[in-house]
C-alpha cells in the first residue's frame, strides 16, 4: 500500500513543516513568522492527487489553488451556521492562493459525514442488510436515489493509504461521548442541508459529503480542513442525475477510470504504485475541478499569480 505523498514539501520562510497527507501539507510558524507563538497552522494544498490508496506520480495543475479557493467560498456560505478555523488568507508568496492561515484545532476523530443519495460505500452496505452505518432505510432504493432525509453515517479517521472505515452512531458515543456525538450529528446535517440548498440552485447535487470539525480553545465546536470540495464530496450535475445509474461526479472520476483500464497496464491487486497519467486524463481533470468552482460560484477562478 503506498503512502508516499511524492515531492518533498516547499520550503516556506517563517514556517516549519510539520506534517504531510495525501494532498495537504502542515507548517507551524518558526520563531522568524511574525506568527511566532500564535496557535496557528499554515495549510497547504498541493497539486497532488491520490487514487486507489496510492498518492500518484503525477500531479493535477491548479488543483491546491482550486480547492483552497473552494474552500474559502464555503467557509464564508456557512459562517452562520458554525464558526470555522479559517484566520487569513495572506500567505507567504511561496504558497500564495493555495494556502490559508488557519486556528490550530483539537481534532475529533471522526469523519462526519453526511448523505443525502444512495451510492458509493452506502450503496454496498444498502445491498446486504439494507441499512448505512447501521441505520435502516427503506426497501426499493438503488443506485443514485434520493433518500428520505439526509442521515449522518460517520467514519473513524485511518492512517493515509488506508481506507476510512464506516462505523454506528453508536460507535461514535463511545468515542467522543453522548453530548459531542449529538453536536456532530446536528452540525453535520445542519451543514450539508445549507449546501444542498446552495448548490441546487447553481446545477448541482451534493450526494454525500465529509466534514472535519474540532474543538476550539472553549471547547466549542468549530469546522475545519477543507470543506465541500471536489475531493471531499460526491458533487453531480444535476442534469445528468438519474435514479437508477452512476452519475458522473465533478471529481477525479477521469483518474479513477483510465487507472482500471486496460490503457494503463496497472493491475490494483499488484500492490505496486500507479503509472503516470497521460496528459488527456491530467486536463480533463483539472477542467472537471474548475468547472465545480465556477458553476458553485459563478465566477471564474483567478490563476493569475499561480506558481
Amino acid at each position: 500500500m503506498s503512502t508516499t505523498p511524492g515531492p518533498a514539501p516547499l520550503t516556506v520562510p517563517g514556517w516549519a513543516h510539520r506534517s504531510s497527507g495525501k494532498v495537504r501539507d502542515v507548517y507551524t510558524p518558526d520563531a522568524t513568522s511574525p506568527w511566532a507563538g500564535q496557535d496557528v497552522l499554515l495549510i497547504v494544498a498541493s497539486d497532488r492527487i491520490s487514487a486507489y490508496d496510492h498518492v500518484l506520480n503525477t500531479t493535477i495543475p491548479d488543483k491546491g489553488r482550486i480547492l483552497t479557493a473552494m474552500s474559502a467560498w464555503w467557509f464564508e456560505q456557512l459562517a452562520d451556521v458554525v464558526p470555522n478555523h479559517l484566520v487569513t488568507l495572506d500567505v507567504p508568496e511561496e504558497v500564495i492562493g493555495r494556502a490559508m492561515i488557519c486556528r490550530r484545532l483539537d481534532m475529533y476523530p471522526v469523519e462526519c459525514v453526511a448523505r443525502g443519495y444512495l451510492t458509493g460505500s452506502g450503496l454496498i452496505e444498502y445491498r446486504l442488510n439494507k441499512t448505512v452505518c447501521g441505520l435502516p432505510l427503506p426497501y426499493g432504493l438503488t443506485e443514485a436515489s434520493l433518500l428520505p432525509q439526509p442521515i449522518f453515517t460517520p467514519a473513524a479517521k485511518a492512517e493515509v493509504g488506508e481506507h476510512d472505515e464506516n462505523i454506528s452512531y453508536e460507535r461514535v458515543v463511545e468515542m467522543v461521548g453522548e453530548a459531542t456525538a449529538a453536536k456532530l450529528r446536528y452540525v453535520t446535517l445542519a451543514l450539508y442541508t445549507r449546501a444542498v440548498d446552495i448548490a441546487a440552485r447553481r446545477g448541482i447535487v451534493i450526494a454525500d459529503t465529509k466534514f472535519e470539525l474540532g474543538a476550539g480553545p472553549d471547547g466549542s465546536l468549530v469546522l475545519g480542513d477543507e470543506v465541500l470540495t471536489p475531493d471531499s464530496s460526491r458533487f453531480w450535475p444535476a442534469e445528468e442525475w438519474q435514479e437508477g445509474r452512476p452519475t458522473p461526479s465533478f471529481d477525479k472520476q477521469y483518474v479513477r477510470d483510465w487507472l482500471v483500464s486496460p490503457a494503463s497496464g496497472w493491475d490494483r491487486a499488484s500492490g505496486e504504485r500507479p503509472p503516470a497519467l497521460p496528459d488527456d486524463v491530467v486536463e480533463r481533470t483539472r477542467a472537471r475541478y474548475l468547472e465545480a468552482y465556477e458553476r458553485l460560484t459563478g465566477a471564474p477562478l483567478d490563476l493569475g499569480e499561480a506558481q
